[in-house]
């Protein structure tokens, strides 16, 4: 019993010096041969408890690796599965409904009797519901409509803000370019008016002097046809009267 008792955590040593050239061996890319030729020799050396007991570490590393593993290229969610029915042409599209950026979409499956139900953004799913039951695809369905509206709601009015300040920013642009016609008007009627006034008062000017040239020169011209009614008489004394 002594000796069976000293030699027992010998024994669990090699247990786990096993499962750990099991597990650099399965991960390290050895050769099939040498591995078995190490295992073979590992499980000699073993005491007979000791092999049932690797044996289960190893089985339980060995499951761990599998559940750690991927999932294989099989497995796919609702939207991939859609998107592959989609582009193979296989769906019928009961109903669409779009609001602003976003949209719901009712599609049948008539292979499987099975509805899709997609709730969407800019053409790229966002949701899909896989159902069979007809009402319950269209409950959802009604559900993903009413969302759309919802989420669309602050886009529409995105929209709707950004067209009326882009349509503010356009009139104030037309009424700028509007004023700065309306005062080159302006400045060229100013300009013109500041002309005729210069004009009037030169009109005016010319015409006081012009006055005056006519008096003068009608006092003139009264003076003279006096001179020469006196000269005429002068050269007609003693001649007979003009009959």
């Amino acid at each position: 019993m002594e000796h069976a008792v000293t030699k027992s955590p010998l024994s669990v040593r090699r247990a786990m010096l096993f499962v750990v050239a099991c597990a650099m061996l399965q991960h390290g890319g050895f050769v099939q041969g040498a591995n078995g030729a190490d295992a073979a020799g590992a499980t000699r050396v073993l005491t007979p408890g000791a092999s049932l007991a690797t044996a289960g570490a190893v089985a339980g590393v060995a499951h761990a690796e599998v559940n750690k593993s991927p999932a294989g290229p099989g497995a796919q969610g609702d939207v991939a599965e859609l998107t592959r029915l989609i582009h193979s042409a296989s769906l019928n599209e009961l109903r669409t409904t779009y609001n602003g950026g976003y949209g719901a979409s009712l599609f049948f499956y008539a292979q499987d009797l099975t509805f899709y139900v997609a709730l969407f953004q800019d053409k790229h799913f966002w949701r899909v519901i896989k159902v069979q039951d007809e009402a319950r695809a269209e409950e959802i369905y009604a559900s993903f409509a009413k969302q759309t509206e919802q989420l669309a709601d602050i886009d529409i009015r995105r929209a709707k803000l950004q067209a009326q300040t882009a349509y503010i920013e356009r009139m104030i642009g037309l009424s700028e370019d509007r004023a700065q016609r309306l005062q080159a008007d302006l400045n060229v009627a100013r300009d013109q008016q500041a002309k005729v006034a210069e004009y009037q008062r030169q009109a005016r000017d010319e015409a006081l002097v012009l006055r005056d040239e006519k008096e003068k020169a009608q006092s003139q011209l009264r003076q003279l046809q006096q001179q020469v009614q006196q000269l005429q008489q002068q050269s007609e004394a003693g001649l007979p009267a003009a009959r």
